[in-house]
């Protein structure tokens, strides 16, 4: 379930710090929205595949790592990713 490299673009155009950008907390958060997007719909119509629920488990508790430390170092910033990607802050 793995994201094709359209919706990485896609996913990720907004909040990149710049062209090459791959490893910022704001990029990395954006990825781990959109994967968490995909494997929710998935778990959806699979309600008993519980090995993609501990997934989406850890990535949602990996998101909120990375958004508490963003948060912690750069406000202004977490408060643009939050607002771009349409998440609860």
């Amino acid at each position: 379930m793995a994201l094709t490299t359209k919706q990485k673009v896609k996913a990720t155009k907004e909040v990149k710090r710049h062209d090459k950008d791959t490893g910022s907390s704001e990029y990395q958060i954006a990825l781990f929205t959109e994967k968490i997007k995909k494997l929710t719909s998935h778990l959806k119509k699979n309600a008993k595949d519980f090995h993609s629920r501990r997934g989406l488990l850890k990535m949602v508790s990996k998101r909120k790592k990375l958004m508490e430390y963003l948060k912690r170092t750069d406000e202004k910033a977490y408060k643009t990713t939050i607002k771009k990607l349409g998440l609860k802050g």
